[in-house]
């Protein structure tokens, strides 16, 4: 049995005495100190939301993290956490016209596009188009309280577009070709 000693814990035998029993007490202690942090880390336990405590069966009369929770608050702490403040609220715009600018302005005119905070709006009728510009500073509070501001920082109204051949952003000028039909 000697031999065996010597292979499996040679250094364990140099040790003796007081030196052997502080090896021991020495490793007891880290290891306790590693489970204690272990335990202290948020995330390692496996729960949602525990930080040093562990949840049980029920959560009881306060409000808990593990609480069914609304919707519309899990959904506004994702647009903040995200950075989709801006774009939300560029889509009100459009998704909400009637709310935000109310229901007869809203009969009579549409949202076309949002760039780099210019909203153009295309009214009904040339008359509502020069109601709507007379109205522009209003409309312009109105869009603020709703969706926030620096959305909306200037309206571009017109009448109602006549038809167009034009199609896309780039055209040629010129009579064009004549012998299309002929």
């Amino acid at each position: 049995m000697p031999a065996a000693g010597a292979d499996g814990g040679g250094q364990a035998e140099a040790a003796t005495g007081p030196e052997l029993a502080r090896a021991v007490l020495d490793a007891a202690l880290s290891r306790r100190q590693a489970a204690a942090r272990a335990r202290r880390t948020p995330g390692a336990g496996g729960g949602a939301g525990d930080s040093g405590r562990r949840l049980r069966g029920y959560s009881g009369p306060g409000p808990d993290p593990r609480d069914p929770q609304p919707l519309s608050a899990v959904l506004n702490r994702l647009v903040k956490a995200r950075g989709w403040q801006q774009p939300a609220a560029e889509a009100t715009v459009f998704g909400a016209w009637e709310r935000v600018v109310g229901a007869e302005v809203a009969q009579h005119s549409r949202p076309v596009k949002l760039e780099n905070g210019e909203l153009t709006v295309e009214a009904r009728s040339t008359a509502w188009a020069t109601q709507l510009r007379l109205l522009a500073g209003s409309l312009l509070k109105q869009i603020a309280q709703e969706v926030g501001h620096n959305v909306v920082r200037k309206l571009h109204i017109h009448g109602p577009a006549a038809p167009s051949w034009v199609k896309g952003p780039r055209r040629v000028r010129g009579r064009g070709p004549r012998d299309t039909y002929g």
